[in-house]
């Protein structure tokens, strides 16, 4: 079979002639804005469980690293998954995980237990996982190759609203319930309060549970197009041929979502920390929580103008010009006192609102039948986020705003493949078979 110049499947990316893709995408949208909001509810509860096992910072990352340490471990059998059922199936798979996940949360709380907070975690990142390898090369594909930056920027979006509601949410249900989410930082809490507040999650969780399996069978009972795999369109003789590693815009792609997932899982799970401290905002963190979800509503905007934006202007530089913007604000983060600083942190939810969807887009650009097998490492790289354990050691032996110099760090190797990575290499052409 052909593939059409840019790397993607003639005739629509591979979807039937004459198809109309925007039910399809609206229908997809509501699985970005699951797996956005249900992560941010992680980012709400850290807090809450540092509170709960008197962690200190570097335990309290660790959980976080937990769940991404999923996406690594993961993210290549499900490309392999996706091969051997397609998408539309695997889409259905991953919902069903992640409530089997969100289900094993009552008996963490009711324990309550680390290890099984850890592992009920685990399992719903590991379905979340299935979910970005499935979803994220589905949108770039089943649309026209020109827009594909935009239609995957659209999308994110709808993710990006998920993480704009997810902290009121996890604010209302979970930390203004307890005693450790509405008292100030420092605040000793006695055992009888622990178990109390552990057993707060349990009603979000059974509730997300609840959601996740109603969308999975409206997916099911739905039209959306199986389209197979990129991968079963040719033989494996002809796949013998073809190489990841001829791919500069993958192979430097790669890093650079692991390195951007250090830099907004570090921001945003560190964020109600930053926040009550005397130093800087000196508030609760219930309160803290509201703020928090300031920040993700400035990405959710950032990626619908985003979405705008790469329609008219080239994907490198509007993503170079987002983490330059991301990169002022993250030293104001790490320079200055008080509010303003948190108020740098929430800005930066602009800056780093494209970063994923243009990455993601531009690095699986021209591999045509690797397709799947690209999106799967780019999905592993989310692991990235795993290294948030780092930040927390920085924090305990430098302080929490010093660690965001960090985050500084990252930024400015996205603003390098933005404008260095990304090239296509001289020699690579677009797969075709």
């Amino acid at each position: 079979m052909a593939i059409a110049p840019g790397g993607q499947v003639a005739a629509e990316h591979g979807t039937p002639e004459g198809f109309n893709y925007r039910p399809a995408l609206a229908l997809l949208a509501t699985l970005f804005f699951m797996w956005g909001f249900i992560t941010v509810i992680n980012g709400t509860l850290l807090p809450h469980l540092r509170s709960v096992f008197d962690l200190t910072y570097t335990q309290t990352t660790l959980i976080e690293s937990v769940w991404f340490i999923a996406y690594g471990l993961m993210g290549m059998p499900s490309a392999f998954l996706i091969e051997r059922t397609g998408y539309k199936k695997a889409i259905i798979i991953g919902l069903v995980v992640m409530a089997l996940g969100a289900v094993c949360m009552v008996p963490a709380a009711q324990l309550p237990s680390y290890g099984v907070t850890l592992f009920a975690l685990f399992v719903i990142a590991s379905g979340i996982t299935l979910l970005q390898v499935a979803a994220n090369p589905y949108v770039a594909v089943i649309g026209p190759a020109e827009s594909s930056e935009s239609r995957l920027t659209l999308v994110q979006a709808f993710n990006s609203l998920g993480t704009f509601l997810a902290p009121y949410f996890g604010g209302y249900l979970i930390l203004s319930r307890t005693v450790g989410g509405t008292s100030l930082e420092g605040t000793e809490l006695t055992q009888a309060q622990r178990l109390a507040d552990a057993q707060a999650t349990e009603l979000p969780y059974m509730l997300v549970a609840l959601v996740l399996v109603v969308i999975a069978v409206v997916i099911w009972r739905s039209k959306l197009p199986q389209l197979g795999s990129a991968t079963s369109r040719v033989t494996r003789e002809e796949r013998k041929q073809l190489s990841l590693w001829n791919h500069r815009n993958l192979v430097f792609g790669v890093p650079a979502i692991f390195i951007y997932l250090i830099a907004e899982i570090g921001v945003a799970n560190l964020f109600i920390n930053f926040a009550v401290l005397p130093e800087i905002a000196a508030i609760t963190p219930a309160q803290a929580a509201d703020y928090l979800a300031l920040m993700w509503g400035g990405m959710m905007v950032g990626r619908f103008a985003g979405s705008f934006i790469l329609r008219r202007f080239p994907a490198d530089k509007v993503l170079a010009a987002f983490a330059l913007f991301a990169l002022i604000v993250m030293v104001g983060a790490a320079t200055i006192e008080g509010p303003m600083a948190m108020w740098c942190l929430i800005l930066v939810g602009l800056g780093h609102s494209i970063m994923f969807p243009a990455i993601f887009a531009m690095g699986i650009k021209g591999l045509g039948p690797l397709t799947e097998e690209g999106s799967g490492l780019l999905i592993t790289a989310i692991a990235g986020g795993a290294l948030v354990f780092v930040q927390g050691m920085l924090a305990d032996a430098y302080g929490l705003q010093n660690s965001f110099w960090l985050t500084v760090a990252c930024e400015v190797y996205v603003i390098w493949y933005a404008l260095v990575g990304s090239r296509p290499s001289a020699s690579a052409e677009p797969e075709a078979v």
